[in-house]
């Protein structure tokens, strides 16, 4: 199948509803406002696809820039490419959710979230600590630095409510993944959670509400037990 041919059934599958709700989130044209499920019933049928993923992400199409994310092979892409990615990923459905979760499955995470949250642009930095989150679900514990996770809990701390809308949203996604994924941060970043307390996120009139770090910690580990994910996509 070609982009161009998939595309045309992004269109037909698109949504009007589905369509105004994206917009008041922060998408923009061209996309077709596409059920996330029905994406997924298309990424099954494609399964990896390096060179199709890329040229998918190239349209600019926000549903099939989403699909690009799914099909992305992170045994073949490249710290350029992913660089390229998240440059071009201009609203948090992309940003944080399709681009860190590639970004994580491949060989370059811990790099690239290191490098990422260090930007100036909004929507890179929240990229980095999505990143990261998916790291600390998906990397098993002796994989990870925990002396750097415990310092960037600390920056969190003193940084978080100062820091851009949604670099706020992703450093508390961030506390929450390590308390509920990382045992032997779990009382750090408890701590942590508690003392940031709530997080004010605008999240453009929408009913979305921001997580509790505290609370939603714990409704993780109820239901994961400090269970590591197998990789960042799903």
């Amino acid at each position: 199948m070609t982009a161009q041919e998939i595309i045309n059934q992004l269109q037909a599958l698109g949504n009007e509803s589905i369509k105004k709700t994206l917009l008041k989130h922060g998408a923009r044209e061209p996309f077709f406002g596409v059920k996330a499920e029905d994406i997924k019933k298309i990424q099954k049928k494609l399964k990896k696809n390096h060179e199709l993923s890329l040229e998918l992400y190239e349209t600019g199409n926000s549903d099939a820039m989403y699909l690009a994310g799914l099909i992305a092979d992170e045994t073949k892409i490249s710290k350029d490419e992913l660089n390229q990615w998240v440059k071009n990923a201009y609203w948090y459905y992309i940003s944080e959710y399709a681009v860190p979760c590639v970004a994580a499955d491949s060989p370059f995470g811990f790099e690239l979230a290191a490098e990422w949250i260090q930007s100036d642009k909004e929507t890179i930095t929240s990229a980095g600590w999505a990143t990261y989150s998916n790291l600390m679900m998906i990397k098993e514990d002796e994989e990870i630095d925990l002396n750097l996770i415990s310092a960037l809990l600390d920056k969190i701390e003193k940084e978080i409510h100062q820091s851009k809308n949604r670099v706020r949203y992703t450093m508390n996604g961030f506390v929450i993944a390590t308390g509920a994924f990382v045992k032997d941060l779990h009382d750090k970043a408890m701590k942590i959670a508690s003392q940031i307390g709530k997080v004010e996120v605008d999240m453009g009139g929408t009913a979305c509400k921001v997580p509790l770090a505290t609370e939603y910690i714990q409704k993780t580990l109820n239901r994961t037990a400090f269970k590591k994910k197998k990789q960042a996509r799903c």
